[in-house]
């Protein structure tokens, strides 16, 4: 659902011009997805592996969105494709995030340059925050201020050692989620499409924030689904990214070289 609406809007707010764009540009790294497209817009997305890349001979797809026929491939057949794969929710979501990123300026958003959702969060030792993935700096803030903590995540490895005593499995959403005052969830749900069933665990009064490279989409239906607070990733320089996301970049590697935070507000 927060997908196709916010596909549906990108479409409504670009028009016609979505017709012709197509993409100019792509890496899919070990970490990270990047695109830039043709009107010069950039963005990212984590890469999602969830395929196996080994198939029986008949199996095996030369079609539209495999290596080779990405770049000049049209916006609109990676946004509205039938086709279901890991990599290509990956190439999707960063397709959005270099759309979104021509549209997120401080005239339409409130946006705040250079500066982390946390900033934004009252947190003391009488709330109870859930982090929806293994946010290691959030963590360790998070339990420093004394809060009680919750980090849902699919890997038990992810947390070290210390951290080992927050860990929740991750489909235990539903029971840990509702019982917290603050939920911090990764963008990464986006690319997974686990998102929306995580947001309508969310009870009223919860300060909601997503956050991370691949969350930088327009917020509008974010806000309208419990979101308060969005994290997002503004490309600075696309030659950079490239360079980056190939070589097996993560997030704080953007933010070293080649991006910056930014953060929007409801």
């Amino acid at each position: 659902m927060i997908i196709r609406e916010t596909i549906d809007l990108l479409c409504e707010r670009f028009g016609n011009k979505l017709n012709s764009m197509r993409v100019s540009d792509v890496r899919i790294g070990m970490f990270l997805t990047a695109v830039e497209l043709s009107d010069g817009s950039a963005g990212v997305a984590a890469t999602h592996c969830a395929d196996h890349p080994f198939c029986r001979k008949t199996e095996r797809d030369f079609g539209p969105l495999t290596p080779s026929k990405i770049k000049g491939i049209s916006v609109t057949d990676i946004l509205y494709s039938e086709k279901n794969s890991g990599l290509i929710s990956s190439l999707r979501m960063a397709v959005m995030n270099a759309l979104s990123s021509t549209l997120l300026t401080e005239a339409t958003y409130r946006i705040y340059r250079n500066c982390d959702p946390l900033e934004f969060l009252d947190l003391n030792e009488k709330m109870t925050v859930t982090i929806v993935g293994a946010f290691q700096s959030y963590i360790r803030k998070i339990s420093a201020a004394g809060s009680r903590l919750n980090v849902l995540e699919m890997n038990r490895e992810a947390l070290n050692e210390e951290q080992r005593k927050y860990f929740v499995p991750a489909g235990d959403y539903a029971t840990v989620i509702p019982e917290s005052d603050i939920v911090i969830i990764t963008g990464q749900t986006l690319v997974n499409d686990t998102i929306d069933n995580l947001l309508n665990s969310v009870a009223d009064g919860t300060g909601v924030v997503v956050t991370g490279p691949s969350g930088s989409i327009i917020p509008d239906i974010l806000f309208c689904n419990n979101v308060s607070i969005v994290g997002a990733t503004r490309i600075t320089d696309s030659r950079l990214m490239f360079d980056v996301v190939g070589e097996g970049g993560t997030g704080f590697h953007l933010f070293e070289y080649c991006a910056e935070k930014i953060t929007l507000l409801r």
